[in-house]
């Protein structure tokens, strides 16, 4: 009997899935659950805060003059290239319609239910008479009219993304701040904020990205974080701190080095939290914290409950290539061609892997940061299921780009690459 399988987001993970399960003849076509108008996930910008029309929370995070930090050659699903056109370093918007190019290439449309929320996500016992009992999904969604349905399925990918729900973190004192307060997921141009003093919290990719905007429309920028001085210089316009501490009395910020200044605006450039509404993470044997997810076999499943998939929930990937590893492998468990550990082994495995990171001195809320090890891990994936590994050529141009972005914050992206064999690329002019 052909699989029935539930796909939760149409965003790139989420077509992903939908593209190898149509491809797959062990497998009904997928129903994916979107609860937006379109396919893109958090590549579809959108102006409006807080709300949309239906008054649920905006989803997306992007900003109006967001490009990607990686090139288009490393950032592509493998058997789907951007257009060679296109710059290496795209305006989100090239995203969003690759994404919707790969949705109309694959025929996912069809199977996609849009302006649908998913309520809930639980497992079933199901026994039919004279048969072994199986384990399935109630997905229990409601439509943009209100109406509810609950329907029985084989499987559950969630591919509802991490970049939605923001991560303030708790500073004493932060009701005392007399300016304005943001997330970056708030964030959607600079013009706003010229002429004022900003304090930026948080020195990643978004940090970085969004102080230099700032900067470049004349506001004053204080870049605030706890790590070692960066080791490039930054544009006029931003100065480096080290982090906030507590906010005084008077509403003035106080620095971990001692000193205390005033500004116009705080934006957390903070992360974002992990939320998924529709499980029940006790229920699953698995820790739902702001910041990472515990027992998860290969980051993907509940050792108790192999159906569940949570596809692309790492961080510092690339993320598409490692999508598809991923919805590779998960398939390939479904469909009996690799065989899973018995579930106390696969227990073990969960743990050890985070244990293994702590003690290399990782921090708890980074546990789900691969960067390094992301090659390994989806070689790992990749030789289970017997797919293609990921080409040695993606890893070294994204340690190249990698490098390049550590010299030249605000410049690397001039540089276009063009990948001549599975080994080898180049510069190109």
């Amino acid at each position: 009997m052909l699989q029935r399988v539930a796909v939760i987001g149409a965003g790139a993970a989420g077509l992903c899935a939908a593209r190898h399960i149509l491809s797959h003849p062990g497998f009904c076509p997928p129903v994916v659950f979107e609860l937006s108008d379109e396919v893109g996930g958090t590549w579809c910008y959108d102006e409006r805060l807080g709300t949309n029309d239906n008054g649920r929370p905006i989803h997306s995070s992007m900003y109006r003059d967001l490009r990607t930090n990686l090139p288009k050659e490393v950032m592509m699903f493998p058997d789907f290239p951007f257009d060679p056109q296109l710059s290496s370093f795209i305006p989100h918007q090239e995203v969003q319609r690759y994404l919707q190019k790969y949705c109309q290439n694959h025929h996912i449309g069809p199977h996609i239910r849009f302006n649908t929320v998913v309520e809930k996500v639980e497992p079933v016992v199901m026994a039919t008479e004279g048969e072994k009992a199986t384990m399935m999904w109630e997905v229990t969604s409601s439509d943009s009219s209100g109406c509810q349905k609950t329907e029985t399925f084989d499987s559950v990918f969630v591919c509802s993304g991490h970049y939605s729900d923001p991560h303030i973190p708790d500073i004493p004192g932060i009701h005392n701040f007399k300016g304005q307060v943001l997330h970056s997921h708030s964030y959607r141009f600079p013009e706003p904020f010229s002429g004022r003093s900003v304090v930026v919290l948080g020195a990643k990719a978004s940090g970085l990205d969004i102080s230099m905007e700032l900067a470049e429309a004349g506001a004053q920028v204080t870049l605030s974080h706890r790590h070692p001085p960066l080791s490039f210089p930054l544009p006029a316009g931003i100065q480096e701190s080290t982090s906030i501490v507590a906010v005084e009395d008077d509403g003035r910020i106080r620095f971990q080095d001692g000193s205390v200044g005033g500004a116009d605006v705080l934006i957390f450039c903070t992360g974002y939290n992990y939320r998924f509404g529709f499980l029940d993470g006790a229920q699953l044997g698995v820790e739902i914290h702001d910041e990472v997810l515990w027992g998860l076999y290969r980051f993907m499943m509940p050792p108790a409950f192999p159906s569940l998939f949570f596809i692309g929930i790492c961080k510092i990937i690339c993320p598409f290539p490692n999508f598809n590893c991923q919805v590779q492998f998960a398939l390939s468990v479904l469909d009996g061609s690799v065989v899973l550990p018995p579930r106390a082994q696969m227990e073990e495995e969960a743990r050890l892997a985070l244990q293994q990171k702590e003690q290399r001195g990782v921090e708890r809320r980074h546990l789900l940061v691969l960067d390094w090890d992301q090659w390994e891990y989806c070689r790992v994936l990749a030789r289970s299921a017997g797919f293609p590994p990921i080409p040695p050529v993606t890893r070294s141009l994204y340690e190249e780009v990698g490098r390049q972005r550590r010299i030249h914050p605000k410049n690397y992206r001039r540089t276009n690459y063009r990948l001549v064999s599975d080994s080898e690329w180049q510069v190109v002019d």
